[in-house]
This record gives C-alpha cells, structure tokens and sequence, in this order.
C-alpha cells in the first residue's frame, strides 16, 4: 500500500517570453541580488531581460558560480548578501546556478560554520532567504525542488544537501534560451533527466502503478526527442519538451510513496570532484555498469523497462534485460556522451581514490535497500572501464 505526502511549493512560469513576468513575482520592495555564472547569461541577454523586467528596483549581481558550484565561491556571496542586507536572490542560469543560490539562501541565516549544511545532509536548515530562479539550462531539475550539490574545492568534498525551506517560489522557464547553448550541454541535459528518472524507477515493484507509468512516459519522451534537441536548427517542439520533462524528473512526483536509488549520483559526484567530469556525464558512465552489477536486484524493473520503454519482448529473461542496458549505453553514445571511463582518459588506477572518497564522506550503504556498498560500488567502477 502506497503512503506519501507531496509537497511542492514552486509555481512554474512556462514559455517564450516569460521572463517579463519577473516584475509580477519579484516583491515590489525587494533588495535583490541576481546571481549567476559565466558570461553566456550576458552574451545571449538573458540577463538583460532580467534587468529589464526589474527596471527601478534594487539590485544587485553576483556572476561568477561555476558548472560545479564552489563552497568558496558561494561564501563570497554570502557575504555580499549580508553586508548589504539584502532579502531577496534570483538564479539566472542551469542547475549548477539554483543549487548554488539554494546554498547562499540557506547559509545567510546559519548561525554555524555554512559548510555544516553539506555535512549535516540540510537537516540544519531552520530557514532560508527567499528566492527564485529563470533557467537557462533544463537538465537537473532544481528549478522545482529543493536540493543543491555544493564542491568544496579544498577538500574535493561534493556533498548534497535538502530542505524543504528551499524551494524556489517560482521558476520562470522559457524554453528558447536553450537556442544558444552548445551541442554539449544540451547532450548533458538529456543524460541528466534520463538519469535522474532512472533513480527513481529503476528499483523494485512498489505499487506505485501511475509513478511507474509516469515515469516510462518521461523515458520515452527523452529517447524521441533526444537526437531532435542537438539539431542545429532548434526544434521548437523538441525544446520546449526537454525543459518540462527535465523538471518533471527531479520534482517529487515521480518519487512519491516509491523507493530511490541514487547510487549512480552519489558514485558520480565523487568523480566529478576528482575529475572535473561534467556530472551528466559521469552519470552516463555509471548508470549502464550500476545495472550490469546490480542486475538481480532490479531485475522485476529491468524487465518491465525492457518491455515498456524499449519494446523488448522477444528472447529469455537474461537476453531482454541485456538488451535494454545495451539500448541505454546506445542512446546516450547517440548523444555523443561517453558510456566508459578509458573514453575521458581514466584507467583503473581511478578507481581506488573514487571508493576511499565514498568511504570519507559515508557513502558506504547506498540505494534502495541500502545494500550498494563500497565493494560493489567498487564492482560499479570496475564495470565502467
């Protein structure tokens, strides 16, 4: 029997043009400070559609939050956020920009040392700054709910945290700012929501029937318009899919009442931070590998997933679930995203820094029945080379 309550704050602000809408969401008498992180969020005026929709009001900018977003870095905000007694943030950019924000909205009223936040999973968080968010890159969903994974670059800790008091009050989503993004980055998001319903499916039979079928929609959505959103002429359609789905894969409907997975993440941020390997792509590493290790544990949703997503029906059991991991390394090589560690010049010799990693930040009993220890995850690892 299912048990769960969903809640979800955030109001989505969906299409071209939506960014005007700034001026109805934001306080009237609000000290703001817009955050964001390279220069693209000025090259493609992103920003100064911002600026222009909050036209008079007070304001302040904070550029600079990096694709991994840095402890150190967020700090610098922090204090510019205090300092000028600000009480409202605005992210303008991906995920790596919200999470941050997420951050600095929670750390600005922590009365410890910030980093406990990371440390302590986000079950410190008492309060948080309001905030929210206009997305320039659909793929990890933070735009709708309410988790961030931070780096710390002195130690290569990347640590995530949750609260529910950090949520976005609103996202605004216009999907034509996906129009300058480069091949890359788009291939990311497309791994990345994959990924991310995948954590959430692919685990064992719970009776969430419509958690189950939503999710394969997700799937199948992603695999038809996944080679759509790297033509070089947008497609309008392919677009404007790929930033809904991504949302809808990381904002709780899809998790509610079932269980989750979320080794591969935890496995591919410890990469990440070794590495500097974007997060989609280690994830595209560690997924196909995660379910050859863990093939008897999944195998109930490995079949259904061979079944529903890909159509596979013919053949044994072990052909079909064969089949459907193959069909996953395929698809995301399609994307021109890498499936193995020898294609970004890792050997097995990576392999012991990522598993002590783990152990250091206690990573030790991961997925749903808590049974992806450091020995299979070192398995994982072996299987991805």
């Amino acid at each position: 029997m299912l048990n769960f309550t969903f809640h979800n704050p955030t109001a989505i602000v969906f299409g071209q043009g939506s960014i005007a809408q700034l001026s109805e969401r934001v306080p009237v008498n609000a000290r703001i400070l817009v955050l964001y992180g390279g220069s693209s969020a000025e090259k493609n005026g992103t920003l100064n559609e911002v600026r222009t929709a909050l036209q008079g009001r007070n304001i302040h900018e904070f550029g600079g939050i990096e694709p991994n977003p840095t402890y150190e870095t967020l700090m610098r905000a922090v204090d510019l956020v205090r300092s000028n007694d600000l009480d409202f943030l605005l992210a303008v950019g991906g995920g790596s920009v919200i999470d941050g924000t997420k951050f600095v909205a929670a750390a600005v009223h922590y009365q410890g040392e910030p980093w406990g936040i990371l440390e302590s999973h986000g079950a410190v968080v008492q309060s948080a700054m309001p905030f929210g968010s206009v997305l320039t890159l659909p793929a990890t969903g933070s735009e709708m709910n309410s988790g961030a994974v931070i780096t710390r670059r002195a130690t290569k800790a990347k640590l995530s945290f949750l609260s529910d008091h950090v949520f976005p009050r609103f996202s605004i989503l216009d999907p034509t700012k996906t129009n300058t993004l480069p091949e890359r980055q788009l291939a990311n998001g497309v791994v990345d929501a994959f990924t991310h319903v995948m954590e959430q499916y692919m685990t064992y039979p719970a009776g969430g029937l419509i958690q189950d079928r939503f999710s394969e929609s997700l799937l199948q959505t992603l695999i038809d318009i996944g080679p759509r959103v790297l033509d070089p002429q947008p497609d309008e359609e392919a677009r404007d899919n790929l930033t809904w789905v991504a949302t809808l894969a990381l904002n709780g409907l899809i998790s509610a009442g079932v269980p989750e997975d979320w080794s591969t993440h935890m496995i591919g941020h410890e990469i990440t931070a070794l590495h500097d390997i974007d997060h989609a792509r280690t994830l595209a590493m560690v997924l196909p590998a995660n379910l050859k290790v863990r093939r008897e544990a999944k195998r109930a949703k490995l079949l259904q997933y061979a079944a529903r997503v890909w159509q596979l029906h013919e053949g044994t059991d072990e052909m079909r679930i064969d089949a459907a991991i193959a069909r996953t390394e395929a698809f995301f090589e399609s994307l021109g995203v890498p499936t193995r560690f020898s294609a970004y010049g890792l050997d097995a010799t990576a392999i012991d820094p990522i598993v002590h990693q783990l152990e250091a930040h206690g990573m030790t009993a991961l997925g749903e029945r808590s049974d992806v220890t450091l020995a299979v995850s070192r398995q994982i690892l072996e299987a991805a080379l």
